[in-house]
């Protein structure tokens, strides 16, 4: 499937930060959350295909999960522009990119990103593959109507061009890496090799894909620990730092084995695989964030989650720790306020403050929250209804791929002292 778009005249956007440095030491956090209507509404979803320029020797795709691209013209001279819009608005300022490109003849050519509504807020990454991906080389890389400030998308370029040698083998252009449902579900698969670990379905998302959750379990425990991620299609960041602490829960140290002994682990990796798969800013397919629908669960995503809760909790589970990952402008704890949680919820600052300690090189905000109803938020929900002690977790949508890594690991093995000093 072929197609020419002659559509472009939008504001912009894309990180200057080309170092991959945070955007932003101390960041300070967002503020309250508004409490708004989780009833469906409507979803543009995009057009998946081809087009094909210069005599059909250029081509760019955006048919691949996580795809998003809305048009691309021409400009000549090699030049070209993208445009990238939302599914629906108003929703936040994470203007997702993801598309392919390739050329019939071996050729340097500049793209100009432009953006409905936003600035540009992630800088470019490439990959041969779609699988391994490194930040585009920061010569190739120019701002256009530099921002102010120190953070958030005021502070990033208006748009931006890049320039990338293209041949007949397809390059990606992305804004963070690719973890579509596929991919998951790969990932999961993988770990689910082990006798403990087991993989099934709690539900299905507005589009009828898979919530797969992943369960591990060695014995017949009645504690538990909950982790959800992706409940917003970019925060590819979060999700990784989830990996590695998932992967370090379910691991053969002899910590991971102790720790197995006496918890469960309950993951859903992809709250939001409509929203991931269809390269979404923000929303699921009912058009809405779902991290505001955990007091009216308006969403099938949210209900799968609650539904299981619900019923573990019948079958007599005690959550001792909840969990949800999440990215923004950099590394920022959101745990709810010791004055409202007294001694069951000290493990969160125990925790923060011994992962803190264990990695003084960077610096990690902490902003709790006095308010948990109504509870519209995954972290007020679990505790609200559910009892545990429950965190989001927040990491930089720059932070380094590998202290993304070391943070997981480090975060998973300090939960796991502290849930043993409490046996």
């Amino acid at each position: 499937m072929k197609k020419t778009i002659i559509t472009v005249v939008i504001c912009m956007l894309i990180l200057s930060c080309k170092n991959q440095e945070p955007i932003a030491k101390g960041y300070q956090g967002q503020g309250k959350s508004a409490v708004v209507s989780t009833l469906s509404k409507p979803v543009q979803k995009q057009w998946k295909g081809v087009w094909t320029f210069d005599s059909e020797t250029v081509f760019f795709s955006n048919d691949f999960e996580s795809g998003r691209l809305n048009g691309v013209t021409f400009d000549g001279d090699d030049h070209y522009t993208t445009l990238i819009t939302a599914e629906n608005t108003p929703v936040n300022v994470s203007p997702w990119y993801a598309f392919k490109v390739w050329s019939n003849t071996p050729k340097t050519i500049t793209i100009k990103m432009t953006y409905q509504d936003s600035r540009s807020r992630y800088y470019p990454k490439i990959s041969n593959d779609g699988l391994h991906f490194t930040p585009l080389d920061s010569t190739n890389f120019t701002s256009i109507n530099q921002g102010s400030g120190s953070f958030g998308i005021k502070a990033v370029p208006e748009m931006v061009e890049i320039k990338v040698n293209i041949d007949k083998s397809p390059i990606y252009i992305t804004a963070q890496e690719l973890y579509g449902s596929t991919r998951v579900k790969n990932w999961i698969d993988s770990l689910a090799t082990k006798d403990f670990i087991s993989t099934y379905e709690i539900g299905k998302s507005k589009e009828q894909r898979a919530m797969n959750l992943m369960e591990v379990s060695t014995g017949d425990h009645k504690k538990a620990v909950m982790v959800i991620s992706r409940q917003h299609p970019p925060e590819v960041t979060g999700f990784l730092a989830m990996k590695s602490f998932i992967e370090t829960l379910s691991g053969d140290s002899p910590k991971a084995q102790k720790f197995r002994d006496n918890y469960d682990l309950f993951v859903v990796p992809l709250m939001n695989p409509d929203g991931v798969d269809n390269g979404h800013w923000r929303h699921n397919m009912g058009g809405i964030d779902l991290n505001r629908d955990w007091q009216d669960f308006n969403q099938p995503e949210t209900q799968s989650v609650r539904d299981f809760l619900v019923k573990k909790e019948s079958e007599g589970y005690e959550f001792v720790f909840g969990a949800d990952f999440h990215s923004t402008w950099d590394d920022i704890y959101y745990p709810i306020d010791s004055t409202i949680t007294g001694n069951k919820g000290k493990i969160v600052f125990d925790w923060i403050n011994n992962i803190t300690n264990r990695l003084p090189q960077k610096h990690t905000n902490i902003k709790p929250s006095t308010e948990i109803k109504p509870t519209m938020v995954s972290r007020n929900y679990f505790y609200v209804n559910h009892h545990m002690p429950a965190i989001v977790f927040e990491l930089g949508d720059n932070t380094p791929r590998d202290f993304l890594k070391e943070k997981g690991k480090v975060a998973a093995e300090e939960l796991m002292d502290l849930l043993d000093n409490k046996n």
